[in-house]
């Protein structure tokens, strides 16, 4: 499954932090990196806990969204 990671820098934590828009009921930003590689390589690591997770439980995965589905939200 495709899901959306967002990366942004942060003034206030001097970092990159990451949002996964799709999963709301996480807290938000979910993870960080130093270096945008090092925030895409954790976001990755925690979809594929999140994913692991839910499908252990027998969670319904969020659906994904499309960038066109992404801009018409906001």
């Amino acid at each position: 499954m495709k899901y959306t990671i967002m990366i942004q820098w942060s003034d206030e934590d001097q970092c990159y932090v990451v949002l996964l828009p799709e999963f709301t009921d996480i807290m938000q930003p979910c993870t960080y990196g130093e270096t945008y590689e090092e925030a895409l390589k954790n976001a990755r690591e925690v979809l594929e806990l999140l994913i692991d997770t839910a499908l252990k439980n027998g969670e319904t995965l969020p659906e994904p969204k499309t960038l066109e589905q992404s801009f018409h939200a906001a």
